[in-house]
């Protein structure tokens, strides 16, 4: 039995079945990959549509898409044609094709493939933000052979309004933000010279611009405001450096390079010195030959009390040796874990969820960049940050893996940062960039109810 969409997601398929040009800024977790399924199936039922070109992050090909396709929309074949199965994929007799990202500069050099395509679907937009990429700049190219182009992402401009502008020209052709990267640059932006070149920031008028601009071609949808959805809340737990371990954090604060018994670790600018202090908080540094340099690892004992006092938690780790601290105490302490990283084949991640969602595992250890797009893991109520991202759409979509439809218990977030480091700084230095892009999305999705009721 096929469930029957949310009326959100009845709204939105409606909205791309009449829109030619669609970005879809909801919530994660907010299901926009069913509503572009029931458009396709709509549009195929109107015989409107051909075939459907859909790029996504590698890890949610099969997890999210497939997955969904079979589950909601089983009638449409689907396809992927991730590296070294493209030429199978597309010619697999198939309504929809799922590619990876970075599959664009394939098809762009083979663009014999997108005969029979007529709609472009690029998941998680950001992806495609950097107009200077080379997988933006063959995006761009080929995007203009579809008469129907949708882009979704729940985090659209994470750090900067300039972040939409690219994703933009690519759905529109430039149409209402411009087709000149740096015209719109001036347009919302002010340089401040920071005494090695200009930074661009912000007008206070610019999220405004922004969103009136896009109004009539972008749908959004907050989660809270579409689902019952149960309380949240956020926590952190502090973690204090030991005398020797603060004194070889203030020493690479001065110097840059810290001396250990087992090595020597420099950091040869301020970016890589910040990066290095983050390492030694969580407990380890590497150095110049890609080693690990063991410190401590306390916080890892905390991490994990965390989890065992949990039925069921998700963890984020941002380097190898949390990702081998962690595991070595789950299998100390007999923990049912699994972990999503690099290293997991793609084709696993369905697997490693469905056990999550079956109650098999009590945790999952999992990278940011390999888990945080289109995996629903509403069996979990805890997200446990061992350490922070820079990244705020990381941050956000990470966070959206138990917090999403489906989710019917209480949830929480809970940072781990050692006191009086820049831990501290980078969890405030995220809000900010949370609350810009929160600005935004408020805006967009007022802006589009405002016009509904006209």
């Amino acid at each position: 039995m096929i469930l029957p969409p949310y009326k959100h997601q009845t709204v939105t398929t409606d909205f791309i079945v009449t829109n030619n040009n669609v970005l879809i800024t909801s919530d994660p977790g907010t299901g926009k990959t069913r509503s572009v399924l029931d458009a396709v199936v709509e549009r195929k039922r109107r015989a409107t549509g051909g075939r459907v070109l859909v790029f996504a992050p590698l890890s949610i090909l099969e997890a999210s898409w497939v997955a969904d396709c079979n589950t909601f929309t089983p009638d449409l074949a689907i396809s992927m044609a991730p590296a070294g199965k493209r030429d199978a994929g597309f010619a697999a007799d198939s309504d929809i094709v799922v590619v990876n990202h970075d599959g664009v500069k394939w098809v762009d050099k083979n663009v014999h493939v997108l005969d029979e395509f007529d709609t472009l679907v690029l998941d998680e937009f950001t992806a495609f933000k950097n107009k200077d990429s080379a997988r933006s700049k063959a995006m761009l190219r080929i995007s203009k052979r579809f008469n129907y182009r949708i882009a979704m992402s729940g985090t659209p401009n994470s750090n900067t309004i300039l972040d939409i502008w690219h994703p933009a020209m690519i759905v529109d052709g430039g149409k209402r933000l411009g087709n000149k990267f740096y015209n719109f640059r001036g347009s919302v932006c002010t340089p401040l010279f920071n005494g090695f070149a200009n930074e661009w920031k912000d007008k206070p008028d610019a999220i405004d611009t922004v969103a009136a601009a896009l109004s009539d071609i972008t749908i959004r949808y907050a989660l809270e405001d579409c689902l019952s959805m149960p309380e949240r809340t956020t926590s952190d737990r502090r973690v204090t450096l030991s005398p020797a371990i603060r004194e070889q954090y203030e020493i690479l604060m001065e110097d840059a390079v810290l001396y250990t018994t087992q090595g020597t670790v420099n950091a040869v600018h301020a970016g890589a010195k910040i990066q290095k202090l983050l390492q030694l908080c969580t407990g380890t540094v590497y150095d110049s030959a890609g080693e690990a340099v063991s410190i401590h690892k306390e916080r890892y004992e905390l991490v994990m009390s965390l989890v065992a006092e949990r039925k069921h938690s998700l963890v984020a780790f941002n380097w190898r040796h949390e990702r081998e601290a962690l595991v070595e105490i789950a299998e100390c302490e007999k923990i049912k874990y699994a972990v999503i990283d690099g290293t997991t084949p793609s084709g696993h991640h369905a697997g490693i969820v469905q056990k999550m969602q079956n109650g098999e595992l009590q945790v999952i250890f999992a990278h940011p960049q390999s888990a945080a797009h289109g995996l629903t893991l509403t069996k979990a109520t805890a997200v446990i940050w061992s350490s922070p991202t820079y990244r705020a759409e990381l941050y956000k979509q990470f966070n959206g893996r138990i917090y999403r439809a489906g989710q019917k218990k209480r949830t929480e977030v809970i940072h781990i940062a050692a006191r009086n480091t820049f831990e501290e700084i980078v969890y405030s230095k995220l809000q900010t960039k949370m609350d810009k892009m929160e600005d935004l999305l408020l805006l967009l999705k007022n802006l589009h109810i405002d016009k509904g009721t006209k």
